[in-house]
């Protein structure tokens, strides 16, 4: 995808290159529930280099001690400093000799000692980002080896680095023009028509999992509440405790549909696009029945044919006071017409109402930028691990990934060397620009 033209990059790079001194992010809110998403994350969709010939070689590790916590990663990576830490991960800025690339590594701690759930979600995230290969989605470019299986309790993920995240850019006073939030938006629905066209839901779409650059480069991260369309239920978000940002979740799951489908993804686009104009989130729910009421003072109460999905939805809807919808124009008058009418019909109540990503790249407010020969579709993803990753040893499972990247992409294989020299002692944030 060409960018060099996009007009207003110079004035969007001047103000979004200070995020990068900012101190290390602290990620654990109530919309960050894994704790190590956040602005850290890729210079270009870097693509894994051949694998040397000859026999497989013994992973060699290198200690670092990283705000308080300690890495072993391969030689080739230099570490830089701690760019985001939560309850459950930290990652840390390197750079990739290799390569001479900026790279973030993710570490996740003690997986096995949390629920079988999340031990699945961190096998899904890997296992899509192996699968997917497309610029404006994060790119996975190594795994790291553990010193040995039965020693294997952490995961390192390494990806590419980018400098911030929609979430910080909202906040901040950088000036946004039409322009950004048009190009902004077309680079999420073109990452979304890639992911839907795999038969994947992302189910967690919020600014602060939509990377950036200086150069207005968008790439979308964080799989690991994903799931597969049809697959294994009728309702597929509702087969997981893990549920999406309140914020940012679509009606039918706030009401518990019977299905689940594409629909919920556009309606979370939407709630970042108000957001782009608004500068604030949208519907900011306190809890369940806030977010709902939120929903309904925006759009109003919904007629009967617009909650026929459920009819637990449908009596306690009708119990409730009815409400007018609002003019977008009211909530948003800077915002152009073409603008609030792509607006207005992804934010519609009734996800069979809703307009699909492949229509909304074909709206006239992303005429401009639209070309459907550079908007690539992928294979099918195939969810069927998730059957075996039920009843199976999710830490073999995780195991194997790893191990099988290493061997094919690094050429590795077997326990790994730790060198148990003076360990290197990274500051916990940037140096000063």
């Amino acid at each position: 995808m060409n960018t060099n033209s996009f007009p207003g990059q110079q004035q969007y790079s001047a103000g979004a290159r200070q995020y990068n001194q900012n101190q290390v992010v602290n990620v654990d809110d109530e919309d960050d529930d894994m704790g190590y998403d956040g602005s850290y994350v890729a210079n270009g969709g870097t693509q894994m280099q051949s694998a040397p010939q000859g026999p497989p070689r013994q992973p060699v590790l290198v200690r670092y001690e990283v705000a308080q916590n300690i890495f072993e990663v391969p030689e080739r990576y230099k570490l830089q400093y701690a760019i985001g830490q939560g309850a459950y991960g930290i990652v840390c800025s390197a750079i990739d000799s290799e390569l001479n690339e900026k790279v973030a590594i993710k570490k996740v701690f003690n997986i096995f000692e949390h629920d079988h759930e999340f031990q699945k979600r961190i096998l899904r995230e890997i296992k899509i980002l192996k699968h997917f290969e497309h610029e404006n989605i994060i790119c996975l470019t190594d795994l790291i080896p553990p010193r040995s299986q039965g020693q294997f309790n952490d995961v390192y993920i390494v990806t590419d680095l980018m400098e911030t995240d929609l979430r910080q850019i909202v906040k901040s006073d950088q000036p946004l023009s039409d322009q950004h939030i048009q190009y902004f938006l077309y680079q999420i629905l073109r990452a979304l028509k890639y992911i839907h066209s795999a038969n994947v839901l992302h189910r967690d779409l919020k600014p602060s999992n939509i990377l950036l650059n200086s150069d207005c480069e968008l790439k979308i991260c964080d799989f690991g509440l994903s799931r597969g369309i049809n697959f294994e239920t009728a309702n597929p978000m509702m087969s997981t405790p893990y549920v999406a940002t309140r914020w940012y979740r679509a009606p039918e799951l706030l009401l518990m549909w019977e299905t689940a489908t594409k629909a919920i993804d556009v309606w979370s686009v939407g709630c970042i696009f108000a957001e782009l104009f608004g500068r604030k989130a949208l519907f900011p729910g306190k809890n369940y029945l806030h977010q709902l009421d939120l929903i309904l003072d925006v759009l109003g109460t919904p007629t009967e044919s617009q909650i026929k999905g459920c009819e637990k939805a449908k009596t306690y809807l009708k119990s409730l006071q009815t409400r007018t919808s609002r003019n977008f124009r009211s909530l948003f008058p800077n915002a152009s017409p073409q603008a609030l009418d792509l607006m207005s019909k992804m934010l519609k109540f009734d996800p069979t109402e809703r307009i699909t990503v492949d229509e909304a790249l074909e709206h006239p407010y992303l005429e401009s930028l639209h070309d459907v020969d550079d908007e690539p579709v992928a294979d099918m993803f195939d969810f069927s691990f998730e059957t075996f990753a039920e009843k199976g040893d999710l830490r073999q499972l995780i195991y194997n990934e790893v191990m099988e990247w290493n061997l094919v992409n690094n050429n590795l294989a077997g326990d790994a060397i730790v060198h148990q020299g003076s360990m290197g002692v990274l500051q916990q944030q940037p140096p000063p620009q």
